[in-house]
């Protein structure tokens, strides 16, 4: 029979949080070696989180990480903002986007024992959700924008610039946080949808009386503005007329990425 005594039991305790009777029944299974008592007690907790993995996870944080022309960006997700909003989320997101200012997107895959961990701590569904990473080359702008609400990141926003100062490319930062756009060119936006919004704007516009030669045209003019609330070089800068490609003149947009919890 195994040997223990209690202050090994309660040593596990400390380690790992799980309880008392659990602890006592790993370190009999593991004959009181402490590290494979811990070992079992963290495949029991991975099996029954496993079990979470359906469940919906629309809470969560995002952290950014940057130096000099580079930035990082990743979102934690999981199913409720208590969790979400504990120091131990917080810190683990963050230490997340370190990893991948540092190492690349792949780098959260060195981080996966302490995201089991996390899952085990919280019983949710927490799982890595965007990751980016941009590095601007010379005559590139970079920015970052994070909106923090209760303690963590909520809304993310990574952006490179061709041309520009670093002005232009947070003011775009600022508006992609506020308008969401999901595409940066009308070919990114996927083809199913767009032929579903055509088909649904030539319906409501036939069902409207209007003139059948008229309809192509109607049409046209919905489906642009149906593309101008998507695309966001077409979207009124914080919804005025002028548009993100007319402030920016010259100078384009190469890429951003955006992580918003809740959505």
């Amino acid at each position: 029979m195994a040997e223990f005594t209690a202050q090994d039991v309660k040593a596990l305790r400390d380690a790992t949080g799980a309880g008392m009777m659990d602890c006592k029944k790993a370190l009999t299974e593991a004959e009181g070696d402490m590290e494979r008592a811990a070992q079992v007690l963290r495949q029991k907790g991975l099996s029954k989180v496993a079990t979470l993995e359906d469940r919906e996870n629309n809470q969560g944080a995002v952290a950014i990480a940057r130096s000099g022309n580079t930035a990082a960006l990743v979102e934690l997700k999981s199913e409720t903002d208590f969790s979400a909003k504990a120091d131990d989320f917080v810190a683990l997101t963050q230490a997340l986007a370190d990893a991948v200012l540092a190492d690349g997107p792949e780098a959260v895959e060195s981080l996966q024992s302490q995201l089991d961990d996390l899952r085990i701590a919280k019983k949710e569904n927490i799982v890595v959700g965007t990751v980016a990473r941009f590095e601007a080359p010379e005559g590139h702008v970079l920015d970052a924008y994070l909106h923090t609400q209760d303690g963590r990141g909520t809304n993310g926003v990574l952006i490179e610039l061709d041309g520009g100062d670093e002005a232009a490319a947070h003011e775009v930062a600022l508006h992609i946080a506020f308008a969401r756009p999901t595409a940066l060119t009308r070919d990114e936006l996927d083809g199913d949808l767009v032929d579903r919004a055509r088909a649904s704007f030539e319906e409501l516009t036939r069902k409207e009386g209007k003139p059948e030669q008229a309809v192509p045209k109607i049409v046209e003019g919905r489906l642009n503005a149906w593309y101008a609330e998507r695309v966001l070089p077409e979207q009124g800068l914080f919804g005025e007329k002028e548009t993100v490609a007319q402030k920016l003149g010259d100078n384009s947009i190469v890429r951003f990425a955006q992580a918003v919890i809740g959505s």
